[in-house]
């Protein structure tokens, strides 16, 4: 029986140890200090015990068969393939913390500077199998689970993509993401967790729907709730103004309400390194979650209102900004988000005790669009009333660490927000932004005297009814550098919405940084024969960290042999896309036709309404044949997908016009094979994955000089896919480097725009007949009612066709025709695919991000090393 003392070589303490949780990790200093404290045997004991799980079969079986039986508490006979999916990831989790340990532990000693990447939305899609391949891991998880009953793909397909955005904001966000962890940056992204995303589209009748996206149903294994973490966040009350001991103004800021940000991380594994980056997304919770007293007071609405207050602040990405409480939602998230990151960055900066103008040199901070733009003005707030920095000290601080990435030309869809809402919300930065804005335009006076014009141009307040903040202003003021996503677009917002800035400030300020698109998701995730097979015809994977190596490729056009496996493979990837159509739609396809996609955010500027009405052409002129006509056609299966904004009432009536003209044109018998369409409903990540390997031709046709660049159009030629597209985007770059013969280009040029519009508005440019015609076989009722589609002609007539449908019309028919010909020629169509994977080194995320580290951010890669420990 034991006497209750510790025997003589135990390794039990002598002495009691006091544990503590350090919020940012430990110094080197900090470190040592702590190790210093512990009995030397505790230590060992800790380094015993923290050894890595192994990578062999055997040992993943065995944390597999864990996480079943004790983490989800099940049997080998009780399981179904979601049941296996939470194991797999659970086991898969357990390797990633341990690189996410390593990474963040040695950055915390070494304390390089890091960039943090403020984007409101991260499309990360499905982690695990990304994870997986990221490690290297895929093929020995998969040979284990196989052993134990299932299939990877099958358990893969068993997760839900993560909602936590819409378009190409939001996944160019999640590929900068992978290439910073790629290639060993420091870097951070800061979020939100959003619990719905923006929405479940469903399409009823022909209409989009839009239904909760409630994606965190189960534990969602990717996310380390950090609930220690609790940073309040103020909202409204009033501002003080007092005189500090040196009789300095200063100014009190005291919110009359606050809620919680809570931290969740989400770690982002680099390929080919150990180094493994994080996403941090707050949620709101009330700083009072129940309110026990009006609940015994038979009150219980009251009783949980700050609960339900706070926590809708993250409930829905984008709320539906048609109503005030929609803008003001739409508001708080902006400041909630901002205010909460720029807290957590602050606090990691303090810890190292160094001067506040050293701040620049250890942190860069990018701003993905104006949606982060008042971080800005909370951190001169936090230096100037919290750190009581002079206001010039302050902002010279401020504007070396921001940048700002604009991603867009249209003046409609710059971001600004109503002073007195402002006032109501965040009284202390509506002061502070005035006093920027006065600043600013001192300067302005002082360099350009008497021009009150440009004065009125560059402030940061327009002066409406009632006077409306230009956050895009307050971006470009804020930052040391701006850049545009592609080489048009950068000098499209020089010469149009930012041409007073760049007079102003000269031209260095403003550069280009041409988006990129991972290719470990885009190819070799998406697309696994075709990687295999290049990695074949290479004689190694160098190319998924350097793209550039793809153009080994070209070489291989005239290898007979080689364009089979690629063709053969373009085909498996169709038969796989045709399966998905028949399960969604009810849509039976031929893999054999030309599939022809248009996938994307539903909007009038990039014209699924051209695509459609052009859809409704070639119906038209099959229809017109005769039988041994039609035996020449090629066959055509059009492809939509996409979501529009709730309330986009046009955008959506495309939607509606898409699915009425399926309906008619799928169900002819005149037509049968030779014509389909399909929509293919709540477009997302996982279902681009399957969609982009499959596609012979994409459209990209924005009006020129609308779209800022475009990844998706990057993600189709990466996957030998062909693109009919404007010069509008980066699709003038991918011109550039895939050759004039490999892309089908039409359209007005961005330069003409302007001409062209002006033209339409007040000389009565008659519509192109073709389609006249179009738009008359609608008001005649041959898709369902036409009064519903009346408001959408009604652009193309009342609206005068801002968009220019009218007068490209002629040229997109004829650059359709072009592409069915050179279609029935597959062996050259083979070439022209190989070429068009073999160009695009330079549309990698990786190029992207490395050209932003050594010419915006200045920040360096830090290899972590593999420690062998947890």
């Amino acid at each position: 029986m034991s006497d209750g003392k510790s025997p003589e070589n135990s390794t039990v303490p002598k002495r009691p140890m006091h544990h503590r949780r350090n919020f940012t990790g430990l110094t080197t200093k900090e470190l040592d200090a702590e190790k210093a404290k512990w009995p030397k045997e505790t230590v060992d004991l800790w380094a015993k015990l923290s050894k890595k799980e192994a990578n062999d079969i055997d040992t993943i079986q065995r944390s597999i068969v864990h996480h079943v039986t004790t983490t989800l508490a099940r049997a080998a006979y009780n399981m179904d393939n979601f049941s296996a999916y939470q194991a797999v990831a659970l086991s898969t989790r357990d390797r990633l913390i341990s690189r996410w340990n390593e990474t963040q532990g040695q950055l915390s000693k070494v304390d390089p500077k890091r960039v943090y990447y403020l984007s409101l939305e991260f499309l990360l899609g499905r982690s695990m199998d990304n994870a997986l391949l990221n490690m290297g891991l895929k093929d020995t998880y998969g040979e284990g689970i196989e052993r134990l009953g299932f299939n990877m793909e099958e358990v893969i397909e068993s997760e839900v993509d993560a909602a936590l955005g819409n378009g190409g904001l939001g996944r160019l966000a999640a590929c900068y993401m992978d290439s910073l962890a790629t290639l060993d940056y420091p870097a951070w992204g800061y979020g939100l967790r959003y619990n719905y995303g923006i929405f479940q589209q469903r399409i009823v009748d022909g209409y989009q729907t839009e239904y909760p996206d409630y994606w965190l149903n189960f534990d969602n294994p990717w996310e380390l709730p950090r609930l220690d973490i609790s940073i309040q966040i103020g909202f409204g009350g009033h501002v003080q103004t007092l005189q500090d001991e040196y009789g300095v103004t200063r100014h009190n800021w005291i919110p009359g309400q606050s809620v919680q940000a809570i931290a969740y991380d989400v770690p982002i594994p680099g390929y080919d390194t150990e180094n493994c980056n994080n996403i941090r997304l707050w949620r709101s919770k009330p700083t009072r979650v129940f309110d026990l007293t009006s609940f015994n007071e038979g009150n219980y609405e009251k009783s949980v209102e700050d609960a339900t207050n706070a926590e809708k602040i993250t409930s829905v990405l984008y709320p539906n900004d048609n109503t005030m409480a929609g803008k003001e939602l739409r508001l708080k998230q902006q400041y909630f988000w901002t205010a909460a990151s720029l807290h957590d960055i602050v606090r990691r900066f303090k810890k190292s005790m160094r001067e506040w103008t050293d701040f620049p040199n250890q942190i860069a901070i990018q701003l993905n669009d104006t949606h982060p733009a008042l971080a800005i003005v909370e951190l001169q707030r936090l230096l100037v009333d919290e750190e009581m920095l002079s206001w010039d000290d302050a902002w010279e601080i401020v504007i070396k660490t921001f940048a700002f990435t604009n991603h867009t030309v249209l003046p409609e869809a710059m971001e600004k927000w109503s002073v007195p809402m402002f006032e109501y919300l965040l009284p202390r930065h509506l002061q502070i932004i005035f006093d920027i804005n006065l600043f600013f335009l001192q300067k302005v006076e002082m360099k350009v005297p008497n021009d009150r014009g440009l004065l009125n141009r560059l402030s940061i307040i327009e002066e409406a009814q009632p006077q409306q903040i230009r956050m895009a202003h307050l971006a470009v003021v804020g930052s040391h550098k701006v850049n545009g996503v592609a080489a048009l677009h950068s000098n499209l917002i020089k010469t149009t919405i930012f041409k007073d800035f760049v007079d102003y400030y000269g031209e260095e300020k403003f550069v280009n940084k041409t988006n990129g698109v991972t290719p470990r998701r885009w190819l070799h995730q998406a697309n696994p024969q075709l990687s295999a097979l290049i990695t074949e015809t290479l004689g190694n994977d160098k190319w998924l960290k350097d793209l550039s190596l793809l153009k080994g490729l070209a070489a291989k056009t005239e290898d007979a042999a080689f364009r089979k496996k690629w063709m053969t493979i373009k085909r498996a990837n169709k038969v796989r896309l045709a399966e998905l159509i028949k399960a969604r739609c009810n849509v039976e396809v031929s893999p054999d036709a030309l599939f022809d996609v248009q996938v994307k955010r539903i909007h009038e500027y990039k014209r699924q309404f051209m695509n459609i009405l052009s859809v409704i052409h070639r119906y038209r002129t099959i229809k017109s044949m005769t039988a041994a006509q039609k035996a020449s056609v090629q066959p055509r299966v059009v492809i939509f997908g996409g979501k529009a904004a709730p309330g986009y009432y046009i955008a959506k009536l495309v939607i509606k016009l898409i699915n009425s003209v399926a309906a008619v044109v799928n169900q002819d018998p005149a037509v049968g094979d030779l014509l389909k369409v399909v929509f293919v409903p709540d477009y997302n990540v996982s279902v681009a994955e399957v969609i982009v390997p499959a596609s012979d031709i994409s459209q990209h046709i924005s009006t020129a000089g609308t779209e800022a660049s475009g990844t998706s159009n990057m993600k189709f030629v990466l996957n030998g896919g062909l693109i009919i597209g404007t010069l509008d985007g980066a699709n003038v770059e991918i011109l550039e480097e895939i050759g004039e013969d490999n892309i089908f280009i039409f359209g007005c040029m961005a330069h003409e725009v302007e001409d062209l519009r002006h033209a339409q508005r007040y000389r009565n440019v008659p519509m192109d007949p073709a389609l006249q015609g179009v738009i008359s076989a609608i008001e005649k009722g041959t898709f369902e009612d036409p009064k519903i589609f009346q408001p959408l002609i009604s652009t193309l007539t009342v609206g005068k066709d801002f968009y220019l449908i009218s007068a490209d019309f002629a040229s997109y028919i004829t650059a359709n025709q072009q592409v069915d010909a050179a279609y029935k020629n597959q062996e050259e169509w083979a070439k022209k695919s190989i070429r068009c994977t073999a160009h695009m080194g330079k549309f990698s995320s990786d190029r992207s991000v490395k050209e932003y580290a050594e010419e915006i951010w200045n920040i360096k890669p830090y290899s972590v090393e593999d420690e062998g420990h947890l």
